[in-house]
């Protein structure tokens, strides 16, 4: 079963996961190189794509914009600070045969992948993809800090799972 988010207007949006070792992470290049091995869905995948993905957070650093005061000035001036790094909150449809994997990763560090794609991508075309101008993608390290599911008796069942960042954005790229 595929899982495609569609944000309108012919656009595609997927959060990929890389769950093996990572020893660099420096660049997007090095981000990008770990969606590349194994056959997602076999023994050999690093890999896999967040299914039934609804809602995906503002991705980037935000501006920390610090006030200063002027003595004698009547207004302060504005400096850039230091940005918090963000945490991130993906809403997804919860099933929980398919979220079983992710609850198994929490804590754990992972490469975080977000692509926006001018079409559907299957998971195992991830790093085809991204090689293809019309994709635009976000690479950062970071962990699931937690799955919160969201019980509904009107509605689809769905979960916020909640990533934090441990490095900086790389991107948006296209390699």
């Amino acid at each position: 079963m595929a899982h495609i988010s569609n944000l309108g207007s012919g656009i595609y949006s997927y959060l990929d996961i890389f769950t093996g070792t990572i020893t660099t992470k420096s660049t997007a290049a090095e981000c990008a190189a770990y969606f590349v091995g194994g056959t997602p869905g076999t023994a050999d995948a690093t890999h896999v794509r967040m299914p039934s993905v609804r809602e995906f957070p503002s991705v980037g650093t935000p501006a920390n914009i610090v006030n200063v005061p002027v003595f004698g000035q009547a207004t302060s001036s504005q400096v850039q600070g230091q940005a918090d790094a963000p945490s991130l909150e993906v809403t997804v449809n919860y099933v929980a045969d398919d979220m079983t994997a992710f609850h198994t990763l929490i804590g754990q560090e992972c490469v975080f992948r977000f692509m926006m794609a001018a079409s559907p991508v299957t998971q195992d075309e991830g790093a085809a993809a991204s090689i293809t101008p019309t994709n635009t993608e976000f690479y950062f390290v970071g962990k699931i800090e937690a799955i919160l599911v969201n019980a509904s008796l009107t509605d689809a069942t769905t979960a916020t799972v909640t990533l934090s960042t441990q490095t900086d954005f790389f991107g948006p790229a296209t390699l």
